[in-house]
């Protein structure tokens, strides 16, 4: 079984002004193409067949670097793409307000607390908001590693999360991370976000 670039779902365009098109099909076409095809190899490679992502995570020999590195860019760049999803969106309300608002005290504190996570987050990597043991966690993660992999120190069931790679915001943001982190939230599709919530 072969792993498959997903359907974006939405064109390029769709999200500007907060992330701009050429980053979109860049980010999309390449990088995660990239992880998807480098997926399929080295899960060849490994003779690892007939499993889920979400098994490959959670059951990841971490010192296989190819397998953890693409695994890890494949399922990361999946969500995004699923919360970013400008169809059919909706404001933050229900279940998912309610925890928010008892983890964080408000909407904008779980975006300070998520912003900071993101902003500090050294070089490469993710910040994550995660369902753990039935509540809502803030984390980060280093390179495409996230919280369903064994023992990152992030654990829990993401259900949403950020790339702070500089492939993510480079061309329109340059070196200002928090100002594509602002942006970030003008685009979350938080229908999906409750989704994955309820799921979790």
């Amino acid at each position: 079984m072969s792993f498959l670039l997903p359907e974006l779902g939405f064109g390029y365009a769709d999200l500007e002004p907060h992330i701009d098109a050429r980053t979109m099909e860049i980010h999309y076409s390449k990088h995660h193409n990239g992880y998807t095809n480098n997926l399929n190899n080295a899960l060849d490679k490994a003779n690892i067949s007939n499993q889920t992502i979400e098994e490959i995570l959670t059951g990841l020999d971490m010192n296989n670097m190819a397998v953890r590195n693409n695994a890890g860019g494949y399922y990361n760049h999946c969500l995004f793409w699923e919360i970013l999803n400008p169809n059919d969106k909706k404001d933050l309300g229900g279940d998912l307000e309610a925890a928010i608002n008892s983890s964080f005290d408000s909407l904008d504190g779980f975006k300070e607390q998520f912003s900071k996570a993101a902003a500090t987050r050294f070089g490469s990597g993710w910040a994550w908001l995660c369902v753990k043991d039935g509540k809502l966690e803030i984390c980060s993660s280093a390179n495409q590693d996230n919280p369903i992999m064994p023992s990152i120190g992030c654990g829990g069931q993401p259900i949403m999360g950020i790339d702070v790679w500089e492939h993510a915001y480079y061309l329109n943001y340059q070196n200002r991370r928090p100002d594509y982190i602002a942006a970030f939230f003008n685009v979350v599709n938080w229908r999906v976000v409750a989704e994955k919530f309820k799921n979790a």
